[in-house]
């Protein structure tokens, strides 16, 4: 392994290792959340314990590479020291023993989809894969829970399904958004290809569910997913 490759190994080892602490994972999941630079002060609320060990913590987490900050305008801030307002970095932290790099391959298979001899009817086949990957996530969910699916139902069974793939789902008033692109940075380099197969991978899921009161519509959003989930017009 080269130089370069080996410090940024053991920079994600240190990442991964900070949040081995409960207080820092707390911290950290509640600053993703937020989608906003948060003051100590919120922090500390929200976790439960004190500034100034809310203080350590963050800056822990900078350290690590997992949040960075800023310092609050004087003309935002009130009388005193600006307070230090943190927030997510958009580092992809990844941690494999020995090394692994699926993403080489996953960036290998993208672009031949692309640039292939009959690149229509490869995307086709990866939306129709994409599409049952889905269905697979939430199938055995529907045989067993059974009932209507409903339009609220299926916005929660279809959250929990996207958690577990690391979509990271939250409400926006009646729609879902999906705060995290599993599949950054292929996305931010090719977004034609990459969205339009999140979007079959939930019409998939949704699909399994066996839901027709909520669909998947393409909805870009600065640093998020590009599907949201809303109920069928």
């Amino acid at each position: 392994m080269e130089h370069g490759g080996r410090s940024a190994h053991v920079g994600a080892i240190r990442a991964v290792a900070a949040l081995g602490d409960d207080v820092r994972r707390r911290l950290y999941d509640f600053a993703r959340a937020e989608r906003r630079p948060v003051s100590r002060d919120e922090a500390a609320s929200a976790v439960g314990i004190s500034r100034k060990l809310a203080a350590f913590h963050l800056d822990k987490l900078v350290e690590a590479g997992l949040l960075h900050f800023r310092f609050l305008q004087a003309a935002e801030a009130r009388v005193g020291r600006p307070p230090k307002m943190y927030a997510p970095t958009d580092n992809d932290i990844t941690v494999s023993i020995p090394a692994r790099r699926p993403e080489l391959l996953a960036d290998i298979l993208a672009h031949a989809v692309l640039t292939g001899d009959e690149p229509a009817s490869v995307r086709a086949a990866a939306a129709r894969v994409a599409h049952q990957r889905g269905v697979a996530a939430t199938s055995q969910t529907a045989r067993t829970r059974g009932g209507r699916i409903g339009a609220e139902r299926a916005m929660r069974l279809t959250e929990e399904a996207l958690a577990d793939y690391g979509f990271e789902p939250y409400r926006d008033g009646a729609c879902t958004r999906l705060r995290n692109c599993p599949f950054h940075p292929l996305a931010r380099d090719l977004p034609e290809l990459v969205c339009r197969l999140n979007q079959d991978f939930v019409r998939g899921v949704l699909d399994g569910l066996g839901s027709t009161t909520v669909e998947a519509v393409l909805s870009p959003a600065a640093g998020e997913c590009c599907v949201e989930i809303r109920p069928t017009r």
